[in-house]
C-alpha cells in the first residue's frame, strides 16, 4: 500500500507540474500577443503621443493664429534723473514695428521709434566757454530695436483679461542722438549713439480678430547715452542761473499706443 501511495503522489505531482508549465506558457504567450497588438514599446507610444499633440497644435496655430503684423502708432517718451530735469519733452513719439509670430504665445519684433526733446541753458556752460547763454538745445532721438514678446496664457483667467491679450516684452535697442543749438548757429550739431535695453508689458485689444488690434505698451529703458556723464552743460560763471546740469544721467520711460494690421 505504501508503494502504491507513493506512485499515486508522484503521478499527481507530475500532472500538476505539467499543468502549471502549460498555464505559464499560455500567460506569457498572451502577454506577447497583447504587446504585439498594442505596439509593444512604451517609449514609441510616448513619442507618438508627443508628435500627434504637436501636429494638432501646429494645425490649430495655422488655422487660428496670426503670422505677422505691422504696427503704427504714437505715444510719450520721458526721462528720469538729471536728463529728466533738463529735457522738455516735445510729444508725440512716433513708432513703427513689425512682429513675426512663432506660435500663439511668442513673437519676434523689429522696429524704430523717434522722439524730440528740448533743453534750455540760460547760462554759460563748461563745454562752451565764451558763448554766454546757450539758449535752446533740441535733441532728436531715433532708436532701432529688436525684441521678444511673450503672451500670457489666459485660458483659465477671466474674460476681460483674456480679451486684452496681456504680454511681456523685452528689447535690445540702439539710440542715435543729435543735439542742435537753435540759438547758437555757430555751434555744430553734436551726434552720438548708445546701446540700451527696454523691459515692459502691454495689452492688445482686438478690433477684428486676426485682422486688427489696438496695442498699449509700457516700457522702462536703461540706455548708455554717449553724453550720459558729460559736464559740457555744467554752469560756470553765473551762480544765479536756474539752468545748468552736472551730467545727463537718467533712464527712459515710454508709453506707446499702436494700431496693428495683422495677417
Amino acid at each position: 500500500m505504501t508503494i502504491i501511495r507513493l506512485i499515486l503522489i508522484s503521478f499527481a505531482l507530475l500532472v500538476g507540474l505539467k499543468v502549471y508549465a502549460q498555464s505559464t506558457d499560455q500567460v506569457m504567450q498572451e502577454l506577447e500577443d497583447e504587446t504585439v497588438v498594442s505596439g509593444g514599446d512604451i517609449f514609441s507610444d510616448f513619442n507618438e503621443d508627443l508628435e500627434s499633440s504637436q501636429v494638432l497644435e501646429d494645425e490649430r496655430f495655422y488655422r487660428y493664429g496670426r503670422f505677422f503684423s505691422v504696427n503704427l502708432g504714437a505715444g510719450l517718451t520721458t526721462f528720469t534723473g538729471n536728463r529728466g530735469q533738463a529735457y522738455e519733452d516735445n510729444h508725440p513719439t512716433f513708432h513703427l514695428s513689425v512682429n513675426y509670430f512663432l506660435d500663439f504665445q511668442k513673437a519676434i519684433l523689429l522696429g524704430l521709434e523717434y522722439s524730440k526733446h528740448t533743453m534750455v541753458l540760460d547760462t554759460e556752460v563748461n563745454g562752451y566757454p565764451g558763448q554766454n547763454k546757450i539758449g535752446a538745445v533740441v535733441t532728436d532721438m531715433t532708436r532701432l530695436f529688436v525684441g521678444y514678446k511673450y503672451y500670457i496664457d489666459t485660458t483659465d483667467l477671466g474674460t476681460a483679461i483674456t480679451y486684452s491679450n496681456p504680454y511681456f516684452v523685452g528689447r535690445l535697442e540702439y539710440w542715435y542722438q543729435r543735439n542742435k543749438f537753435l540759438d547758437k548757429k555757430n555751434l555744430s550739431d553734436v551726434k552720438g549713439g548708445g546701446l540700451g535695453t527696454g523691459l515692459g508689458f502691454g495689452f492688445e485689444f482686438p478690433v477684428e480678430l486676426k485682422a486688427s488690434y489696438v496695442d498699449v505698451e509700457f516700457l522702462y529703458h536703461v540706455v548708455n547715452f554717449f553724453d550720459k556723464f558729460t559736464q559740457d552743460y555744467r554752469q560756470t560763471n553765473d551762480p544765479g542761473s536756474t539752468y545748468g546740469y552736472d551730467d545727463l544721467t537718467g533712464n527712459v520711460i515710454t508709453l506707446i499706443v499702436t494700431y496693428n494690421f495683422t495677417w
